[in-house]
């Protein structure tokens, strides 16, 4: 019985080149639409689908392959003598492959296109003839991505047909795709926070070394449907990117997304140990470089303006793992170049665009709308007022406490983060931990800067140790039923004390 293939792509790379290879081997070609028009101007012998069918497309193609003579080819089990009576009955041919792919929906539903206009861009004879074949994948080889072609081919070539381990390899990359495809469109449609059903859509953009550890395997997907700082990056210089890189980096660019003038970040496993704002980028840098010059070597630096020769100059003095900005001039990227395991990354998406969080447990997922907000007010709650170099140092203060481990500190004094307190059990062991950091810095005397909390004090503890070093301004978001007894010990020590109304945890 002559072998038949079914073929019917969007995307035309190398079809023309497996078509011939199977009109040499003597299997007759289905096709549709455009792709029957382009293997027949390509000198092709092709039978036009509505042939098989005995019905010319309709709706303006959309009904085209939903037929019994070609659904009744696909899934007839070969081995099954009435299936195969029954399709001989009817007048019905077996078709031997499938090669599909399918309209282009996850990229057009990223565009400014209209809700209409993207309707029109999911594929449904396309899954359908998919689905069809990969459950009949003994019988019938199913192709959904150019990159198989030269696997059939080959196996072809060499044994006279494609092995039943490809096939069904074939079959799951089928499922693997629609689940995915029907996922971004249920997304689309249903707009809800929170369905029934969790159904995300990513895609592997490539495989990593390992992942935290060498003994871990990990991969890196990007969002089908959503757009996002990580997706938008484009690396310039240096060693593939690891596991940790991807996440750390992901960290302290959100971290200078956070500010409208020029800002710097430096990451140090998933920390910031360095953050700091200023009139220029070159000063910012060096500022978040002082905050803590010890750890900031091997970190990652985010920039949130242009990279420019000046400053390349200085981010070159130490090793760094990767440094990522929206752009770099000539003169900075060819410095940069001159250290070649340097990750140089620019990335053109100021904002974090992720709309949720997603924390995976043992047998679920946690999911979160992402903590897009800062401050409600700066509620003064003290009889001391801040100073507007103290407010804007508190600003600082939250956005940065924004993205530490609680129980989560931060002291900063003329727009640096210069002492970080993370990640402890208690709040006031962070307190000390970020104070002492702090002094290592500026020394003993603390006065004239800022401590920010990400959470309430449940006690006075944490103002009584703030007072010794000569703090004179916190900012928490308030909300402890002690409340008062912080407010109380920071009119005691003459301090100012700012409630923002929103907590920060991040655990």
């Amino acid at each position: 019985m002559k072998k038949r293939a079914l073929i019917s792509v969007f995307y035309k790379t190398g079809i023309l080149e497996f078509a011939q290879f199977l009109d040499k081997k003597g299997v007759e070609i289905i096709s549709t639409g455009g792709t029957y028009r382009y293997l027949k101007e390509n000198g092709l012998s092709v039978i036009d689908v509505s042939e098989v069918t005995n019905f010319k497309e309709m709706l303006d193609g959309r009904v085209k392959t939903l037929h019994p003579n070609i659904h009744g080819g696909i899934l007839a089990i070969r081995d099954n003598k009435e299936h195969m009576d029954t399709i001989a009955k009817e007048g019905i041919e077996t078709i031997d492959y499938v090669v599909v792919n399918l309209y282009p929906f996850f990229r057009e539903v990223q565009t400014d296109k209209t809700f209409d206009e993207k309707i029109e861009f999911i594929d449904i004879g396309g899954p359908t003839m998919l689905r069809s074949a990969a459950k009949s994948f003994k019988d019938v080889t199913v192709i959904c991505e150019t990159e198989d072609y030269s696997v059939v081919m080959e196996e072809m070539e060499k044994d006279g047909e494609v092995s039943y381990e490809t096939k069904k390899r074939l079959a799951g990359k089928v499922f693997n795709l629609t689940s995915a495809y029907d996922a971004a469109i249920s997304a689309f449609l249903l707009e809800e926070d929170y369905p029934k059903y969790l159904n995300v859509s990513y895609e592997k953009k490539f495989d990593l070394r390992y992942g935290e550890n060498p003994h871990q395997s990990s991969a890196y997907y990007v969002s089908t449907t959503e757009n996002g700082s990580m997706k938008d990056i484009k690396q310039l210089n240096g060693k593939e990117l690891s596991f940790n890189n991807i996440r750390d980096m992901d960290i302290a660019w959100k971290v200078v997304g956070e500010f409208d003038g020029p800002a710097a970040c430096a990451i140090k496993h998933s920390t910031p140990c360095g953050v700091a704002v200023a009139d220029d980028i070159f000063t910012a840098y060096k500022k978040a470089h002082d905050c803590d010059p010890v750890s900031i070597f091997g970190g990652i630096v985010a920039l949130n303006r242009e990279v420019n020769k000046e400053t390349a100059e200085e981010l070159k003095k130490i090793f760094l793992e990767i440094v990522i900005a929206p752009s770099f001039t000539d003169e900075a990227l060819e410095i940069l170049k001159t250290k070649k395991n340097l990750r140089v990354i620019e990335c053109k998406t100021p904002k974090p665009q992720d709309k949720f969080d997603y924390v995976k447990v043992d047998g679920g997922i946690l999911v979160q709308g992402t903590n897009n907000k800062m401050i409600d007010e700066m509620n003064v709650v003290t009889e001391k007022q801040p100073t507007e170099k103290e407010k804007a140092d508190m600003e600082l203060g939250m956005k940065v406490v924004k993205y530490v481990k609680s129980n989560a500190i931060v002291v900063v004094k003329d727009g640096m983060a210069i002492g970080v307190g993370t990640g402890q059990t208690n709040r006031i062991w962070s307190t000390e931990h970020a104070l002492q950091h702090a002094q290592e810095k500026v020394g003993k005397d603390l006065t004239g800067a800022v401590l920010a909390s990400d959470a309430f004090f449940p006690f006075r503890d944490c103002v009584d140790t703030a007072a010794k070093t000569g703090i004179k301004a916190i900012v928490q978001p308030g909300g402890s039923m002690r409340d008062q007894e912080s407010i109380d010990a920071c009119n005691e020590h003459g301090i100012t004390m700012v409630f923002t109304g929103i907590r920060h945890f991040k655990h």
